[in-house]
């Protein structure tokens, strides 16, 4: 099977050896064809560190273009950093600064209370999620702000009680992303809203986790996105949902991206199980149908990657998992327990895995059987950001600071 994307004009003009949103530049997790091969083995010989830097907390992930590495902070409980450093040295280029400070429910203080959301840029704007449910648009060159939009002013929406976690998706002249109590699309030249879909206005339940992406799905070009009790695909033009269905979750922690597979989509919650999706067309009308639940393979925080028709996927249980989407069947679970957290990329049959205790781990995406072909434990504190691969280099944005690496 394979997975049918729309990718925005913006990201294709852009070098493939950049990294310009949360997943990478495709959004999926996958590296470009053509690029650096990875080595057969992970050891302190062939990976070295190239520089790193001292940074206050946050799980926005590294983005990488235009020879700069943005990353986002938060610094002292008050204020949030964005910040712009040399792509070959580390040497510091522009930061921009503001306001962005606030408390996550008690069950969930033990992952912090600092930004979430991943920024995304077309190689010229910067378009960043603050805390308190603001979204920023900087000049990359200059890191100078273009505008800003703040959204419990501004329209008095209640403010999300996680903050603004979704990470934007771009197009050529728009964002997506879950603010505001809603899905939103937004022009990139001055913020306007020009429309929403599915809002929710409770403080709890109105602030989603889950980033949008961009599929299409029977031949229908649609936003897929997951609130934190549906999901559904919005229509880019004028936010109508052509289907949505409900999806079982502990308080709503529908965290993960939805995961086209044909005209099929996979999803897994905290609480809910692993599901799978149909999407069918009768005339000019899409339907969802629920094909399988499998409520013992509970999704967390770390999204599937999906290599030739099957899935594979970090569960809460902390263990790592190989679905089979046609039979719903498990078809292997790893023995070890790993972190709580993964982040993934993929070049053909190989995974990189970034676990949030600091270990990088290289598997083979091999359906009979879990394959760890080595791994390698590196200097950091937790790592809960998404791991940056481009080409031979590696972007790590520990809880504490940012570290480059680089094959040998």
């Amino acid at each position: 099977m394979k997975i049918l994307l729309l990718l925005s004009l913006t990201t294709l003009l852009l070098p493939a050896a950049n990294w310009t949103q949360w997943r990478g530049p495709t959004r999926d997790s996958s590296i470009h064809k053509g690029a650096a091969p990875w080595p057969k083995s992970l050891t302190k010989d062939n990976l070295k560190l190239l520089w790193s830097t001292d940074l206050g907390e946050g799980y926005a992930s590294p983005i990488i273009a235009d020879g700069k590495v943005i990353t986002v902070e938060t610094l002292k409980k008050k204020e949030e950093i964005v910040r712009a450093f040399d792509r070959k040295t580390g040497k510091p280029i522009w930061d921009a600064t503001w306001a962005g400070s606030m408390r996550v429910p008690f069950y969930a203080a033990k992952n912090g209370s600092w930004v979430r959301s991943t920024p995304a840029t077309d190689g010229k704007t910067l378009f960043v999620g603050g805390m308190r449910d603001v979204l920023v648009a900087l000049d990359l060159s200059t890191g100078k702000e273009k505008w800003r939009r703040d959204y419990p002013a501004e329209e008095k929406t209640p403010l999300p009680s996680f903050g603004f976690v979704s990470s934007p998706l771009l197009d050529t002249d728009h964002l997506y992303v879950q603010v505001g109590t809603a899905l939103r699309k937004i022009k990139k030249s001055n913020g306007d809203t020009i429309w929403q879909a599915l809002a929710d206005e409770r403080s709890m339940f109105g602030s989603a986790f889950s980033s949008p992406y961009r599929a299409k799905i029977q031949g229908v070009d649609q936003i897929l996105v997951q609130t934190r009790n549906l999901l559904g695909g919005i229509l880019p033009s004028n936010g109508k949902p052509v289907w949505s269905t409900p999806v079982k979750a502990m308080r709503g922690m529908n965290i993960l991206p939805p995961t086209p597979i044909g005209n099929k989509i996979f999803t897994a919650s905290y609480g809910g199980g692993s599901f799978l999706y149909d999407i069918t067309k009768d005339q000019k009308t899409l339907s969802v149908k629920e094909l399988w639940n499998d409520d013992k393979r509970e999704g967390y925080m770390s999204s599937p990657v999906v290599i030739n028709g099957k899935i594979y996927l970090h569960g809460r249980d902390e263990r790592f998992h190989c679905l089979d989407p046609d039979s719903g069947k498990t078809l292997w679970t790893s023995e070890d327990k790993f972190g709580k957290y993964w982040s993934m990329v993929t070049q053909g049959k190989h995974i990189l895995a970034l676990d949030e205790r600091g270990i990088l781990l290289h598997i083979e995406a091999n359906p009979k059987a879990f394959k760890l072909l080595s791994q390698i434990e590196l200097d950091t504190p937790a790592t809960w950001a998404h791991l940056a691969v481009c080409d031979n280099e590696l972007f790590v944005r520990h809880l504490k600071g940012l570290q480059v690496y680089k094959w040998k």
